[in-house]
């Protein structure tokens, strides 16, 4: 039946570009663009990794200008937050794979066994908010993670509650729903020896992955990094 109504919309879309209209080409692509999006979306809900029609409302980058894209992002990123890097509350990079990847210490996010944003990061996550909102070829990944004191389940729970609560954050303040995953990873993914504060600490954290939906490899934003 859903693959029913796929073929419905993309027979629509292609018939709503009227052979005289002189924007034919125009939305007969982004006609195009929305059902492949839809498929998308819908290969990823038979998986299991999303809702139907998931990636309908977001757009593919050609290959030769995803590389400036996310360039141009990062920059953006970098600027808004400077003052927050300049603290140490969190770091920048792009990966190889052009996915941008926001690492944010959970002490100056959340409180001590807590899932609930601190009033005094909620201006940094506006930032961030602001500028996913001008870049929307992009899926986002936002995944959690604990040190080892404690339960591994109860670390599980809490790094998904933490996930979950920034990825809620983005969707009350402009980001798409379509575009944003949340995950935890409990203590299972240390980047430091849980031996020391130090160690805990640094693994304490929460990642934000902003992966580009590349034209022809739109299944890859999809995945969990």
């Amino acid at each position: 039946m859903k693959k029913l109504v796929l073929v419905s919309i993309l027979a629509a879309a292609l018939n709503g570009c009227a052979a005289n209209d002189p924007n034919q080409k125009t939305k007969t692509g982004a006609a195009i663009g929305a059902a492949a999006g839809a498929l998308v979306g819908y290969a990823i809900n038979d998986e299991g990794a999303g809702g139907a029609l998931a990636g309908a409302a977001v757009g593919a980058l050609a290959g030769g200008g995803v590389g400036r894209y996310m360039d141009n992002q990062q920059k953006e990123m970098e600027a808004a937050l400077a003052d927050e890097r300049a603290r140490n509350d969190l770091k920048i990079q792009q990966l190889e794979n052009e996915t941008l990847k926001i690492d944010i210490a959970s002490e100056v996010s959340f409180g001590f066994d807590s899932a609930g944003i601190k009033p005094a990061f909620v201006s940094t996550l506006d930032k961030v908010a602001a500028i996913l909102q001008r870049y929307p070829n992009t899926i986002i990944h936002v995944v959690g993670h604990t040190d080892s004191v404690g339960a591994a389940a109860y670390n599980m729970q809490l790094s998904e509650r933490r996930a979950e609560s920034v990825v809620d954050y983005f969707i009350n303040h402009g980001v798409s729903s379509d575009r944003l995953f949340a995950s935890g990873r409990g203590e299972s993914e240390p980047r430091a020896s849980n031996d020391t504060e130090a160690g805990r600490q640094l693994n304490r954290r929460v990642e934000i992955f902003v992966k580009p939906v590349v034209e022809g490899q739109e299944s890859e934003a999809y995945k969990t990094p």
